[in-house]
């Protein structure tokens, strides 16, 4: 979906996608330990993309780290460091990072005391946002409403779902946690890692 959006509505090249899955000194009720996270992760964009990776850089961090220092990693391993990528074009050209949220995550910006505006200036002013609409939250208003995002709504790309789907990683543990059913939520292999591994049951 973002992908057909930057396509359509931009004129970025994608280089790659990356998952960051949060380490274990984030605290919330019900995640699986880092090294699981990480491991689902890889399974689950091995055979279906070729443009998706997983970093685990996040995960192996001592403390819980914030999102702005996760998109400063990012930027100083691809641009800082490798001096960026190359195009289709043959030329080494830096790269935009982005951060692809949920419009769920995206109305927590107004949660007292969760994000500092500092990080909020620097993730959508230095870097950018794309914002996938979520069932039941009003994203446009809410840009609207907060004055850090409509600051900042020229670097903020916000992507109508077409086609309305519901499913978060909670409502997948639930079902485990059910005993029901997640076959076509998820990858038959991460399926597979999960039974194997007795995660989500208790």
């Amino acid at each position: 979906m973002a992908k057909d959006y930057i396509h359509e509505n931009t004129n970025f090249e994608i280089m790659g996608g990356y998952y960051s899955p949060v380490s274990d000194h984030y605290q919330k009720e019900g995640l699986a330990p880092s090294h699981h996270r990480v491991r689902m992760g890889e399974l689950a964009v091995e055979r279906t993309s070729t443009w998706l990776m997983v970093d685990a850089w996040e995960s192996l961090q001592p403390e819980y780290t914030r999102t702005a220092l996760v998109l400063d990693h990012f930027n100083e391993e691809i641009n800082t460091k490798r001096g960026g990528v190359m195009t289709s074009r043959g030329k080494c050209r830096h790269v935009k990072v982005l951060l692809l949220a949920g419009g769920d995550l995206i109305e927590s910006f107004k949660t007292p005391g969760l994000w500092l505006d500092d990080d909020l200036h620097h993730i959508l002013g230095d870097y950018g946002c794309l914002i996938v609409e979520r069932t039941g939250a009003d994203v446009w208003g809410f840009l609207l409403g907060h004055d850090i995002l409509y600051q900042h709504r020229k670097n903020v790309y916000v992507i109508k779902q077409l086609i309305y789907n519901d499913i978060s990683s909670t409502k997948v543990r639930l079902f485990v946690r059910r005993g029901m059913s997640i076959k076509y939520l998820l990858p038959n292999s991460v399926i597979k890692y999960i039974q194997a591994n007795g995660l989500y049951d208790t």
